[in-house]
């Protein structure tokens, strides 16, 4: 605290200066990071797709099937 009272009067000014500056910038940069594009706000995010059980037991068996496939394939 001593150190900053020893300073002369225009350096000090010169410091509060360089603060408000700072203080402003990172205010510019908050605001810049807070707002999005105008392309990113319409974007809905993602759902996630839900499968009704038929359509996964339909996978199931055709997966099931292709696998007998490869294996009825090996065996000859």
């Amino acid at each position: 605290m001593k150190e900053i009272l020893s300073l002369p009067a225009a350096k000090l000014q010169r410091i509060v200066a360089l603060k408000t500056q700072i203080e402003r910038l990172q205010s510019q940069l908050e605001a810049l990071a807070t707002n999005t594009s105008p392309a990113a706000a319409k974007k809905a995010p993602h759902k996630k797709r839900t499968m009704s059980a038929a359509a996964r037991k339909k996978i199931s068996q055709a997966a099931k099937a292709r696998w007998a496939k490869v294996r009825a394939g090996k065996s000859k």
